[in-house]
């Protein structure tokens, strides 16, 4: 039988507060456990929530660059649970009445379409502590420092086919709330998680089949993996007449599988009800214009620009704005050198390949975007050749020189363009070969071209690499057939 996957997913971004959504408690990463939670946090008798509203603006900002209705009340609800890291006893949360409903975001495709995937909605809410198993010698401990921190919750319609489709989804929604702004996207730290649902139906038919949820999946390859592995679980399973279980699992990425974790709860098993401790939200018609003037260029739109205006590829123009920092240090890059083209090759190429090798990210480039600007201006102005502005590159990388031009300097890498000098070495080159020049005199017109190369390497021998290679070629060309 032919199978399709069927995928939502639910992302759950921290939003960049500096305090809690209820409390004035720090959101900061990495204090010592239980550093950061207050009275409020904690829900110790007779303390009252304080809705934050800097969380409120960045959830109306995400809704409205992802083209969402923004519903004019929102209304926060308990979600009541049991367990040790959520003191209170629920999570304060929003379920009938979100503050961002139904938008949509676009995802680029391996065959360079693209593809449009619905969001059901995106809601606020808190988040729970946090339970540590190592170093406790068969107990638990709970770090409550997360506890009451801004989560935006923004849940996909079931559009989803395949697992890179679900990391390309997952990578657009980075991008977003990166650009805007509201969230540095740290998956590592915890800041973007996702929970994965998947389930697997036969090719035709219209009904879904029943989905397993994989919880709090950090990272964009995992997304693939786990689906990978949840896609050959569910359909093994199926074909050998069995039936999938809704639940809800745990993806293990040292052993590449997901394992059962809880059967899924439903709805009400949460006793959901709206929040006696918090009023209605309602934003007014001017906010949200206020909001929506204030937004930056979005992805899409700077991806838009890139190739339009500037020329670029879909390829290059989709790297080039997949984050604000890329996007930022190309134009800068740009601005200086005064082409996009070249300006793209050498962000992507040169540039991303040292970083990658250093683990860096753009932000932290040792070459700055001014720097590589004017080194590649030198580049086009025939200052310096290619294999010269790799080296110069290397200097500036290195930390050698303030400015391509010092180090072209000091380094003695200035192009020689002065014809007179090209043709004295020339001359030298053909007077020291003459061997070389026999067998190429000899040699039928169509065959000299791949014997000009000795003759070649010979000259940018003699001029230490800074003789223009172009000029070289032509000279030669001209001054050997002449011999023949």
């Amino acid at each position: 039988m032919e199978w399709e996957t069927v995928i939502g997913l639910e992302v759950h971004v921290q939003l960049a507060t500096r305090s809690k959504i209820f409390s004035g408690a720090s959101t900061a990463f990495g204090a010592a456990p239980n550093s950061q939670a207050c009275a409020v946090d904690l829900g110790l008798p007779g303390v009252l929530p304080v809705l934050n509203e800097a969380a409120v603006a960045m959830a109306v900002q995400f809704g409205l660059a992802i083209h969402a209705e923004i519903p004019e009340i929102s209304v926060f609800d308990r979600k009541n649970y049991f367990y040790p890291d959520l003191p209170k006893g629920y999570q304060t949360s929003q379920m009938h009445h979100p503050i961002v409903g139904a938008g949509e975001v676009e995802i680029g495709l391996d065959d360079g379409s693209t593809k449009r995937i619905r969001v059901h909605h995106a809601h606020l809410e808190e988040d729970a502590g946090k339970s540590l198993h190592e170093d406790f010698h068969g107990m638990t401990g709970v770090d409550l420092n997360r506890a009451g921190t801004p989560l935006l919750e923004i849940v996909s319609e079931p559009d989803m086919r395949s697992a890179k489709e679900a990391a390309a989804y997952l990578k657009a929604i980075h991008s977003i709330v990166t650009y805007l702004g509201i969230s540095d996207g740290n998956m590592a730290e915890g800041s973007m998680r996702c929970d994965v649902n998947v389930s697997m139906r036969p090719i035709g038919q219209a009904e879904f089949g029943t989905r397993a949820e994989i919880k709090n999946v950090n990272s964009f390859r995992f997304v693939e993996r786990a689906i990978a592995f949840e896609m050959e679980r569910q359909v093994e399973l199926l074909e050998d007449g069995g039936t999938v279980v809704q639940e809800t699992r745990l993806f293990d990425p040292d052993r590449d599988e997901t394992r059962s974790m809880r059967t899924k709860e439903q709805a009400n098993d949460y006793r959901y009800f709206p929040c006696p401790d918090l009023l209605p939200v309602v934003l007014d018609q001017a906010y949200v214009d206020h909001l929506r003037a204030a937004l930056p260029e979005l992805p899409a739109d700077k991806r838009a620009r890139f190739q339009g205006e500037l020329g670029l590829s879909a390829y290059d123009a989709g790297v080039l704005s997949a984050s604000r920092e890329m996007a930022e240090y190309f134009e800068a890059v740009k601005e200086v050198c005064g082409d996009a083209k070249q300006a793209a090759n050498w962000v992507q190429g040169e540039l991303s390949g040292a970083l990658n090798r250093k683990g860096l990210a753009i932000v932290d480039s040792p070459v700055s975007a001014r720097q590589l600007g004017e080194l590649i201006q030198r580049v086009m102005d025939e200052t310096i050749s290619g294999k010269a502005a790799k080296e110069v590159f290397q200097a500036l990388w290195n930390g050698q020189g303030e400015s391509a031009d010092a180090i072209i300097e000091a380094k003695g890498l200035k192009q020689v363009t002065d014809s007179g000098a090209i043709e004295a070495m020339i001359d030298q080159v053909i007077s020291d070969s003459p061997a070389q020049v026999a067998q190429y005199r000899d040699a039928e017109p169509d065959k000299r071209g791949k014997m000009i190369g000795y003759f070649v390497g010979q000259v940018m021998k003699a001029s230490r690499g800074t003789a223009n290679p172009q000029q070289v070629n032509q000279l030669l060309k001209e001054k050997l057939d002449a011999l023949c």
